[in-house]
């Protein structure tokens, strides 16, 4: 029952720590988003395509968007994708077959034990009861042979099951091995990201700067006023064009909210069904960036939709 229960616990905080959104794990579990085989997506890939799209926007010419470019392509390198294959088929699946094969074949034997022994217990007392003469003794024998048979099977599979731990001790150095080469593989991709925005922070300090010279508005205004002989009000430049069109400001694309959505994760977006949102920016086919009173975030794409 112990081990039952540790594998169950170490399943589930393991999916959590490869999926560590749990907005994300819900929508999937909700909406079927993982039945072609695709994960959510993580913080760290969702982190790294903003700063791909942003940067590739601002252009090469800009030293911020060169080094966001950069730092994009070096979080998305980090994307756990080889280290949860590795964790689900040296890890999870050696505990799913423990759990859905071994455990369950036990469970089965020392149910079948429970009821033969019930069995072979009550034909004994009403034998007994009866002076021997109700229950034949073949039968009471049989139910006994039965009753040790179970007893065997469910014994045996607890025992073998106790004697090889030292299997679920080589799937937890296979965690920490895969953790480990991880970390390891993140760590370079970092070194290598620092060394790079090193030098372009040199770069961008060793450019000359530009000098910017200050505008005479002022000055050729005040010398034309001066030098006017006729009306003072001609020496006024013209600034205002009543006659022009007002400035159309563009509208924002909105969305309504179909469901709540709670923001457990920082950067996220909460609202309320029936709630208007207005975006943003639309991050991918998944994600949303928005505001709302004031407050701005991402969210789910299916969780609204556009008006």
């Amino acid at each position: 029952d112990v081990t039952g229960h540790t594998v169950d616990d170490l399943v589930n905080k393991t999916i959590e720590y490869l999926q560590p959104n749990p907005v994300s794990r819900a929508m999937s579990k909700v909406h079927g988003q993982n039945k072609g085989g695709t994960k959510p997506q993580q913080p760290v890939g969702f982190l790294g395509e903003v700063m791909l799209k942003n940067g590739r926007e601002l252009g090469e010419d800009s030293t911020f968007g060169t080094a966001m470019v950069e730092m994009g392509e070096s979080l998305r390198q980090q994307v756990k994708g080889a280290f949860d294959l590795i964790v689900r088929q040296n890890f999870l699946d050696p505990l799913d077959h423990l759990k859905n094969k071994d455990l369950k074949e036990i469970n089965h034997h020392r149910k079948k034990l429970q009821g033969r022994r019930l069995d072979f217990d009550y034909k004994k007392k009403k034998q007994a009861k009866a002076g021997g003469s109700t229950i034949p003794e073949e039968e009471i024998q049989f139910a006994e042979e039965k009753f040790h048979e179970s007893q065997e099977l469910a014994e045996n599979g607890m025992r073998n099951l106790l004697e090889s731990d030292v299997e679920q001790v080589l799937q937890l150095q296979a965690l920490a091995e895969a953790q480990l080469e991880y970390h390891k593989q993140s760590a370079e991709v970092l070194e290598s990201l620092l060394s790079t925005l090193n030098e372009r922070v040199e770069e961008a300090g060793s450019r000359p700067k530009s000098e910017r010279k200050p505008r005479s508005t002022f000055n050729s205004y005040s010398t034309k006023r001066d030098s006017s002989d006729g009306d003072d009000t001609d020496a006024y430049p013209s600034t205002v064009d009543y006659n022009a069109p007002v400035p159309v400001t563009a509208t924002k694309e909105r969305c309504k909210a179909l469901y709540d959505f709670e923001a457990e994760n920082e950067g996220e977006l909460g609202f309320q069904e029936g709630d208007i949102i207005s975006i943003v920016s639309k991050i991918d086919e998944n994600w949303i960036d928005g505001e709302l009173n004031g407050h701005t975030g991402y969210f789910p794409a299916n969780y609204v939709e556009i008006i």
